[in-house]
């Protein structure tokens, strides 16, 4: 399996309505503390617009609704892994990311057998406080060593001058929150993102060619 390079995460339809017209082909939903009637329409509505623009869905932890729903794809953090059903997930042939950002939660991430593996934070992050340290573009190197053939995705203050970097690495996909929601035009910054990734698959042409 094969990710895109630019990994959009958002919390709302709104957002994925407005973004990913624009060219993006791989976005999570991440929605948090909402009903689970919201919550269901938000997916409905996303898996809606995704198909019709040929984008990849990622539903965040809700692993029941994402089943119930159709969906193909789900993310998990370590708490949500613990408490999920991985057997009701394989049934459903879903597949499945999860977070880690320890060796301990990346031995506990290989053991569910996921068909990708994220790692964050590379740089410091103001999505969510974190207990641990910014990883740094070593570990992304490190932890594509120790994952093997396994998609790495890299996530936590990445920009798009920064995409570049995580991908040398090693990273199969560069995922951003913040860099595109909080930015005074996140259209024009999705673009940017998306010239950042057609120039790293462009570099990867030359080099096999």
């Amino acid at each position: 399996m094969r990710l895109d390079p630019f990994y959009l995460i958002v919390d709302s339809a709104d957002w994925i309505e407005r973004l990913v017209p624009l060219g993006v082909k791989l976005v999570q939903l991440r929605i948090k503390d909402k009903a689970e009637t919201v919550l269901r329409a938000e997916i409905r509505r996303a898996k809606a617009i995704c198909l019709a623009h040929g984008c990849q869905l990622v539903v965040n932890d809700y692993w029941q609704l994402a089943i119930e729903e159709g969906c193909d794809f789900i993310h998990l953090g370590q708490e949500d892994l613990v408490e999920a059903d991985l057997a009701a997930i394989r049934r459903a042939q879903l597949k499945l990311g999860v977070s880690t950002h320890d060796i301990a939660e990346l031995d506990t991430a290989l053991a569910a057998r996921p068909d990708y593996v994220a790692l964050g934070p590379v740089w410091p992050t103001i999505l969510k406080k974190m207990k641990w340290q910014p990883q740094g573009v070593e570990r992304v190197a490190d932890w594509k060593r120790r994952i093997g053939d396994l998609p790495l995705v890299a996530i936590g203050g990445i920009t798009a001058e920064r995409v570049p970097l995580v991908l040398k690495q090693g990273a199969q996909s560069a995922a951003v929150v913040t860099d595109i929601v909080l930015h005074e035009n996140p259209e024009a910054r999705t673009r940017e993102w998306l010239a950042a990734t057609a120039a790293w698959r462009q570099e990867l042409q030359t080099q096999v060619g």
